[in-house]
């Protein structure tokens, strides 16, 4: 016969057991998939819209008990991965995680008149993150003005390394206004290769996302210089905004969040939506967003609609003075 007290820690441990089951269980009624998901991420591997999309789909793998497969498909600045999904059958199955760059396909050369947004519903936002001023740590600069006059030196050719559309316009629009006419952008596929370059010296600075740098900047091979949010980011206290050093202008907040093909049925735009809201509530999908640089961030499929037109509007108004190439 069981200890009374050995009775005691079974009893326990299968009632946590039954309660982390319940907590990571959709409510009673809601839709589910009943077969694989797809989370489609438009972008290479290491960035941020990749780490949070991983720590997402593996929490919502527990909640549906169904596999959520990451598939990473970069190029055309986000448009290769993201019509896929919105070709996609509108049954649950296929979602994309996308960020603010998503509104600018429509004024790309050659894809004029493509608009993402009209063949996609937003479900959720699930993380925000501000952007940040990189450079090499080999570089003399300490800030974000002192970067702007060593770029300004008599024969000095720098170089800024984007990833997406909506880099390429803050890129642009940060060199017409510090007149740094000997400086040039340069194009990457993805976040990694660009921190890699930059770890190497052959590229000087990037507007870019914390997460895939942070290591190297505490390693000392990177630089934060400034961040583009309202507010410092937990990851980087010490690091001051654009606004702080002057630079109020090149403002840029990330979010990340999925969309689905258009014409999800309304319970299956709930279940979803739902099924988000439960895995970043998780305690280690949290901790995982925050470790990228950003921060937690559910709303509802209406309010995020408004987030995304909000964005469309503000970068469309920046197009106009900064036509894409």
């Amino acid at each position: 016969m069981a200890h009374p007290l050995l009775r005691r820690r079974i009893a326990s441990a299968l009632l946590f057991c039954v309660t982390i089951a319940a907590s990571a269980a959709p409510p009673p009624g809601v839709w589910k998939p009943t077969r694989p998901v797809t989370l489609v991420v438009p972008y290479a591997p290491g960035g941020g819209t990749d780490t949070v999309a991983r720590a997402v789909s593996k929490q919502l793998a527990s909640i549906w008990n169904q596999p959520v497969i990451i598939e990473n498909l970069p190029g055309a600045d986000g448009l290769i991965g993201t019509r896929k999904v919105m070709d996609a059958r509108p049954d649950g199955t296929t979602l994309l995680m996308q960020v603010p760059a998503i509104v600018l396909t429509k004024y790309t050369p050659g894809l004029k008149g493509v608009d993402p947004l009209a063949q996609l519903q937003p479900i959720t936002a699930v993380a925000q993150a501000s952007n940040a001023v990189v450079i090499s740590g080999k570089l003399p600069a300490k800030s974000l003005a002192e970067f702007v006059q060593y770029c300004r030196r008599p024969g000095q050719r720098c170089s800024i390394a984007t990833t997406d559309n909506q880099s390429r316009i803050l890129s642009r629009q940060f060199v017409a206004e510090e007149k740094l006419d000997a400086t040039v952008i340069v194009n990457y596929r993805g976040t990694a290769a660009i921190v890699s370059d930059m770890v190497a010296n052959n590229v000087d600075m990037s507007f870019t996302g914390i997460a895939a740098a942070l290591p190297h900047h505490k390693a000392g091979a990177l630089r934060f210089v400034a961040t583009t949010g309202d507010r410092r980011a937990a990851a980087l206290p010490e690091v001051a905004t654009a606004a702080e050093s002057g630079f109020a202008q090149y403002r840029s907040v990330n979010w990340f969040g999925v969309f689905a093909p258009l014409g999800l049925t309304p319970d299956a735009t709930q279940g979803i939506e739902v099924a988000l809201r439960q895995a970043v509530q998780a305690p280690e999908v949290r901790a995982a967003i925050v470790a990228a640089g950003a921060e937690p961030l559910v709303n509802t499929p209406a309010e995020f609609a408004a987030q995304v037109k909000a964005e469309g509007e503000r970068l469309g108004a920046l197009v106009k003075c900064y036509p894409l190439e």
